[in-house]
């Protein structure tokens, strides 16, 4: 391709950029307000004068291609063009509009608006009769699919598992874990905004029974103590530790038992009605901290959750 061609094509592919991504932006905002406004039906007036007006556009972006591009030769050949560039370039926004609703990241405002006119220059670049300018606009596109297909969505997945991650670390000083019971699994983890609970289940569940239920929360006072007025059947004691112990009697000599400390700067209460003191004492003793290994199998395993 001689410098002459070469001026001409990149002027032309420029032409073609930049008045699309000068008026797709303007188009698409008119096709929002429009159908916002009142209904999906008024927008079709306004893509009934924009698509004339876009492919009348792209015509004139190709006049300085006359004698480059066969296509724009004529002007009934460079309204064909344009019809042609018009729809492979849309199909390109389109795409890049639904990589954007899938939280791609596209750049800033800005960026985005340069974009807006890139499909439609690269759908330009293919009608060009030069082998390294089509091979340009392959490169482009296959830059293009890659990013938005595979590298893009990675990114978003890898963002919003950060922002998960950052939620449920709002509030580090309750997230803590005591080893699960013998035979046992956490089944459940609510995080709330002011308390973490997690429920252990047996791991064969459904052939066993068996439950513990374990929650970290502020302190509701400075150390735990027992109700003023002791209900029937229901025995509380507090050590010289400040561990409170209470037990419920439930009928068929079944015992309800509710042991509560403090743990730092939380208050932990277990309670189970299938574990005795010991083993809930023992869950109490292996409290420690969430680690990000322990949240990551529970984010895996879908059981942790965002209380309220």
């Amino acid at each position: 391709m001689t410098s002459g061609r070469g001026a001409r094509t990149a002027l032309h592919l420029f032409l073609v950029w930049a008045m699309m991504a000068a008026a797709m932006p303007a188009l698409g905002f008119e096709l929002v307000v429009a159908a916002w406004g009142s209904s999906a039906r008024a927008a079709v007036p306004v893509l009934a004068l924009g698509v004339p007006l876009m492919v009348g556009l792209l015509a004139i972006a190709g006049i300085p291609a006359r004698t480059v591009v066969p296509l724009c030769g004529s002007v009934r050949r460079r309204l064909g063009w344009a019809a042609l560039v018009f729809v492979l370039g849309t199909l390109g926004v389109l795409a890049g509009l639904a990589a954007y609703g899938g939280n791609v990241d596209l750049g800033s405002a800005g960026t985005r608006v340069a974009l807006t006119g890139v499909p439609y220059a690269v759908a330009a670049a293919f009608f060009v009769p030069s082998r390294w300018v089509r091979l340009g606009a392959v490169a482009v596109l296959t830059a293009g699919m890659g990013y938005g297909g595979f590298i893009g969505p990675a990114q978003a997945q890898q963002r919003r598992h950060a922002a998960e991650i950052a939620r449920y670390r709002e509030h580090p000083e309750l997230l803590y874990l005591g080893a699960a019971p013998p035979g046992m699994r956490v089944s459940r983890a609510v995080v709330g905004p002011a308390y973490f609970s997690v429920d252990y289940h047996p791991a064969r569940e459904g052939y066993e029974l068996g439950y513990v239920g374990l929650v970290v929360r502020s302190p509701l006072t400075q150390t735990p103590r027992c109700p003023e007025s002791e209900e029937k059947g229901v025995t509380c004691t507090v050590d010289g530790h400040g561990e409170m112990c209470m037990i419920r009697r439930l009928p068929g000599g079944t015992r309800d038992i509710t042991l509560t400390r403090h743990h730092h700067d939380a208050e932990v209460e277990v309670t189970s009605q299938s574990l005795g003191e010991p083993a809930l004492r023992h869950l109490l003793n292996t409290l420690h901290p969430l680690s990000n290994t322990e949240l990551e199998t529970l984010m895996r395993e879908k059981v942790i959750v965002q209380g309220y």
